[in-house]
């Protein structure tokens, strides 16, 4: 029987091997062209916020013009209701890094659409109207947990951080696929229990911080609020403020972790005490300036990484169904803690000149 004559079983219905083929092509062809046109508008729209604030700069400056040429018959010019040099200067040019700088600008941008809007029907008013909002400069915040970050979005993950624009993310790191029934990710640490590691996870977890930072040109932080409420803030602040990609990896406590939600806050702490979760902030701006931007917020360890990890079922489990791999999988990962928190150490200690460049500013 040749090759295009044999019948295969697809789906509920009896079809030639080629036609099956063909039939697989086409879904794949499809299925690219649809990711395509996804990535298209996940691209727009982060390109959407920067076009439009260009915009509507140019229809202001192009209203100043108009003040300071009133031969000009681009725009019907009416007393009082358009703005001096110095104040839109004050708009085009405003930092808006700070959240004082932005309620500035918010009013700003108030007293603005005041004025415009008592011009009438004029179009080229209507026209800076449209676009008006986009003066105040737009926060925008990706927010997802571990399993998308360290799993099955992580390449989406790194190209938004190597774009270099600034989009600010927050990865809610529970170290586990929490919403799917607890299956581990990439996030797991070494040892812990999940679905898919019944018998203790052999992998180290991975550390996206540091593939974040060796790019140069992102803010990094990991923070844990029940550890450090003020290093939180303060991370949260600065990855606001930075002009360019931000990461902030927050430790999240699950019910997947097999503790009482009520310690949740306690568990951070220990998780941060043990070296489990170190807290850091990596500011390319220091950088910049000749400093070293590799700040490490937290104290070396004071207590054992089990004082930690042997108050959650996820790790204590282990325990009661194999002693002995429980025991050598827990002295790994005390390994492992002390030789990154040595790293960290070593990183907090180097030379601006021993860290990458962010490219996009002079030295």
């Amino acid at each position: 029987m040749k090759t295009s004559d044999r019948s295969v079983d697809f789906g509920f219905e009896t079809v030639p091997w080629a036609q099956k083929a063909e039939r697989v092509r086409a879904a794949r062809r499809d299925l690219a062209a649809r990711v395509h046109r996804e990535e298209l508008a996940v691209g727009q729209h982060l390109l959407q916020a920067g076009q439009d604030r260009e915009a509507a700069d140019h229809l202001l400056r192009a209203r100043a013009e108009d003040v300071r040429d009133p031969s000009s018959h681009k725009v019907i010019v009416k007393k009082g209701t358009l703005l001096e040099e110095p104040q839109v200067e004050a708009i085009v040019t405003a930092p808006q890094l700070l959240e004082s700088d932005i309620r500035a600008q918010r009013a700003r941008v108030t007293t603005l659409i005041e004025r415009l809007r008592a011009m009438g029907d004029d179009p080229a008013a209507k026209d800076l109207l449209s676009v008006v909002d986009h003066l105040v400069r737009r926060s925008i915040w990706i927010v997802g947990g571990d399993g998308w970050a360290y799993d099955i979005g992580s390449s989406g993950l790194d190209h938004v951080l190597a774009t270099g624009r600034n989009v600010n993310v927050l990865v809610l790191d529970t170290e586990v696929y929490s919403n799917t029934g607890g299956q581990s990710s990439k996030s797991t640490p070494l040892g812990a229990v999940a679905k898919f590691a019944s018998a203790g996870k052999t992998v180290p977890k991975k550390d996206i911080a540091l593939q974040a930072i060796a790019y140069g040109n992102v803010y990094v932080a990991r923070v844990a609020m029940g550890a450090d409420p003020q290093q939180t803030l303060r991370a949260f602040r600065e990855a606001e403020a930075y002009d360019g990609p931000s990461l902030v990896i927050a430790y999240s406590h699950c019910i997947a972790h097999g503790i009482e939600i009520r310690t949740g806050l306690d568990q951070q702490y220990r998780a941060v005490a043990s070296g489990h979760w170190p807290l850091i902030r990596y500011d390319p701006l220091i950088r910049t300036a000749g400093g070293n931007p590799f700040l490490l917020d937290s104290p070396r360890p004071r207590i054992s990484l089990a004082s930690y990890t042997q108050r959650e079922l996820r790790y204590r489990s282990l325990s009661n169904t194999n002693p002995a791999e429980a025991e050598r999988l827990g002295a790994l990962a005390q390994e492992a803690v002390d030789l990154r928190w040595n790293t960290y150490e070593e990183m907090a200690t180097r030379g601006a000149q021993m860290f990458p460049t962010d490219a996009r500013k002079e030295d």
